[in-house]
């Protein structure tokens, strides 16, 4: 085979590019997830809440990975994708081997900024790169394929920090006597970590960059100033962004209703809770992202019109974060439900939910794909009915069996199928997305859904199952597994947000899909 068929759609090439970005996703979410089943000795060890473990699940990582990864979109859109990839992985893998030398709540809530940071180069740009590699035609297949790496990396975290916690913990009892002081969840960090690095050596070596836009025959020209372009992206996100625009004072006056608002909502938020990490770092990644879009208009008004003024996307925008609100919340607290409500042990559940959760999930994301992409040949809009189907009917039936059944056996079945049905809609709605926009944004546009995945369901859903259950704990008088129980089952009612949106979604999907390249040019796109 020639290197020119290698490198043509689906060709060599396109399949290494496409197993490493599946290895590199895997530690992508082995890195995320392990705090879940550490957590129990974190908040024993630093003297913290439920709520201060959703925050560092969820909102420490989920709003730098969301701020920082729009930015990192555009660069991505605009540089060498395979080199961002690998760059983040070094950076993300350090920073969670760092999270093994934390001694304090807030030095282990920085690492974990760190590693949004670092996290939020990869699916951008994979999304973008792979895209470019693989046909429109198997796009929701290619990228389920790659999303199945975030299931079985959560299977892989929870199995190796389980195991790695109880060894080292029965090897060292007193961590006095541990190589360098180290204790159970430190080391666990520190072993999930460093091998990162090496990986981000491979990555660099054997992924090669393919020409963009190539799989529709809309090649596109690379940026001749992509790290100012992305500068450009991060002022962006920022009221400096205004300057020069004709209607200054009426930018400047929404954007300080904007500001003001989101303070207010987040000062009432602190008042209720009392967590002013949270509602601070919420509130100021909520308003750089509103900054970044209200600024968007101005730089970029291609993308935004194709982003921000297509009802299909916008109504697809409120309905995927409300899923992973709820799957994000449950990665971070079923370790501690299945600890306090069954008696369950560490490396139990790494072993056993760990394998559901790689197993189940695996065949959710490659299932809705397929099924996606199938039925989008008979139906517009096949791919969010499978997402119905599976991310809210499934998920539901699967969440309640799990956590009402008074059989640990049972339970673990009915884990398996929430597994299944929550984790359908990835590569469908990834798709969406991607098919809404120009293949130069595909990148942006990823970024801004992961955003909304990140900033709604990672930062939102993790840290409010937690504080419910803290409620509960606290001020009803349940047990840790009888709240953990009643918090997961409350928080299943975001699902009846989708239960409308993806039908309107659906309603405008045709036109807004076939109109994508006529509207660009109307708005000055060179096509």
């Amino acid at each position: 085979m020639s290197d020119k068929e290698s490198s043509a759609v689906g060709g060599r090439h396109a399949k290494i590019a496409l197993g490493l970005l599946v290895i590199v996703y895997i530690f992508n979410f082995v890195d995320r997830q392990i705090i879940s089943i550490l957590a129990e000795d974190i908040k024993a060890d630093l003297g913290i809440s439920n709520s201060d473990i959703g925050f560092l699940f969820g909102t420490a990582f989920g709003v730098f990975y969301s701020v920082v990864g729009i930015p990192m979109g555009k660069l991505a859109d605009s540089w060498n994708r395979k080199n961002l990839i690998s760059i983040g992985l070094a950076f993300w893998s350090l920073m969670t081997a760092l999270s093994g030398t934390a001694k304090s709540f807030l030095s282990l809530s920085i690492y974990r900024f760190g590693v949004g940071i670092g996290e939020s180069t990869a699916t951008p740009s994979a999304y973008s790169l792979l895209s470019d590699y693989f046909s429109p035609k198997v796009r929701a297949t290619v990228l389920s394929i790659y999303s199945s790496g975030l299931y079985i990396g959560a299977a892989i975290g929870l199995f190796l920090g389980g195991w790695i916690l109880d060894t080292w913990n029965n090897a060292y009892p007193d961590p006095s006597n541990a190589p360098f002081g180290l204790k159970g969840w430190q080391a666990a960090f520190m072993g999930v970590g460093l091998p990162g690095i090496l990986l981000s050596l491979i990555t660099f070596t054997f992924i090669k960059e393919p020409i963009r836009g190539m799989s529709e025959g809309l090649v596109t020209e690379q940026s001749k100033e992509p790290f100012k372009d992305t500068f450009k992206e991060f002022i962006g996100l920022t009221p400096l962004s205004f300057i020069g625009r004709k209607d200054l004072p009426r930018t400047l006056f929404i954007n300080l209703l904007i500001a003001s608002t989101i303070s207010l909502i987040c000062f009432l938020l602190y008042q209720l809770t009392e967590d002013f990490l949270q509602w601070v770092a919420w509130g100021i990644g909520a308003y750089l992202v509103c900054t970044w879009i209200q600024s968007l208009s101005e730089r970029d008004p291609v993308a935004f019109n194709l982003m921000f003024r297509s009802k299909a996307i916008v109504y697809s925008f409120i309905s995927f974060p409300c899923i992973p609100f709820v799957g994000y919340a449950y990665s971070a607290f079923t370790p501690p439900f299945y600890i306090n409500y069954h008696g369950m042990t560490a490396l139990e559940i790494g072993t056993f939910i760990g394998l559901v959760t790689a197993v189940g999930s695996f065949i959710g994301v490659i299932g809705g794909g397929y099924f996606g992409d199938k039925l989008k040949e008979k139906y517009v809009g096949g791919r969010l009915y499978v997402i119905f189907a599976g991310g809210i009917v499934v998920t539901t039936l699967g969440c309640l069996g799990m956590i009402y059944t008074e059989s640990k056996n049972v339970s673990i079945i009915f884990n398996f199928i929430y597994h299944i049905g929550s984790s359908v809609y990835v590569g469908c709605a990834a798709t969406t997305v991607t098919n809404l926009v120009l293949p130069r944004m595909r990148a942006m546009s990823g970024a801004f859904f992961i955003l909304t995945l990140s900033m709604i369901g990672l930062a939102l859903g993790p840290y409010t199952l937690g504080r419910v259950a803290d409620f509960f704990i606290d001020s009803q008088g349940y047990a840790p597994g009888d709240a953990m129980q009643t918090s997961m089952a409350l928080i299943l009612l975001i699902l009846l947000i989708p239960c409308i949106t993806l039908f309107m979604a659906i309603k405008h999907l045709k036109e807004d899909e076939e109109s994508v390249t006529e509207r660009a040019r109307k708005l000055g796109e060179n096509i």
